[in-house]
């Protein structure tokens, strides 16, 4: 007998993934080829966004969205363990020390991983040969690099300095892009590619976030756009058997 590819005998594992970014909070369910079965559903972050705002948030916004088996998180900041670091886009330092997976752990029912959201971007859009740069363009700069499928140590490159003291979040997140327009903010956006391809010498550069609709930049060969849907699906590449060893001190 046929099995329906929709039944759970062949999505196998559902991963509820959730993208949580400076202005909006998104989550979709993922069958294990990284389909979406349900969703993908978006909220404003809130206002006041304080570790128990956004979880409350999350909750309300998953509630709907049927069974699921575990949890992958893409945060936009330095996470490690399950733990967050730092979370300049949210505004609060009520994220330090926060444990995010086992809060969500803990209200859900589920297991959970979390990467910086730029590298949960990257592991949807990755083709998995050779040094990849990505970089996710919305309220700030996000910034990942993988080395044949496999992240690299985290670099917080979006808080460094760019350019007469502003960091890359400065010089073309969300905010610059309103107080300077599209024309220099693409002229920005150059600046900073070419900075980064000297830094890194990537093999390919992925470039995805809401504002990259915005770039009219001619891009170099090695360089291209990819769905920002990817901050979401990718969430089913974190519990890939090759990322394991990754997690496996924080479980």
């Amino acid at each position: 007998m046929d099995i329906d590819p929709d039944s759970p005998r062949r999505r196998g594992k559902l991963t509820l993934a959730i993208d949580i970014g400076g202005s909006r909070l998104k989550a979709g369910v993922l069958d294990q080829n990284g389909t979406m079965a349900a969703g993908p559903n978006r909220v404003d972050t809130p206002a006041q966004p304080t570790p128990a705002a956004v979880v409350d948030a999350l909750i309300g916004l998953t509630g709907a969205m049927g069974a699921f088996d575990r949890i992958s998180v893409g945060f936009p900041g330095v996470v490690r363990g399950g733990e967050v670091l730092t979370a300049p886009n949210l505004g609060t330092p009520a994220w330090q020390h926060f444990q995010l997976t086992a809060t969500l752990t803990d209200r859900l029912g589920k297991p959970a991983r979390m990467l910086n959201d730029a590298e949960v971007q990257g592991l949807g859009v990755i083709r998995g040969k050779g040094l990849e740069c990505v970089l996710t363009l919305g309220t700030g700069m996000g910034f990942a690099l993988f080395q044949d499928a496999r992240p690299a140590p985290h670099l917080e490159l979006s808080q460094h300095p760019i350019h007469k003291g502003k960091t890359y979040d400065q010089f073309i997140g969300s905010v610059a892009f309103k107080q300077v327009g599209p024309k220099r903010w693409n002229r920005r956006l150059q600046r900073v590619l070419g900075c980064i391809t000297t830094l890194v010498g990537f093999d390919t550069l992925a470039i995805g976030g809401g504002n990259a609709k915005h770039l009219t930049l001619e891009l170099a060969p090695n360089i291209r756009l990819v769905s920002n849907e990817a901050g979401i699906t990718g969430g089913v590449r974190l519990w890939d058997k090759a990322l394991d060893a990754v997690f496996q001190a924080a479980e």
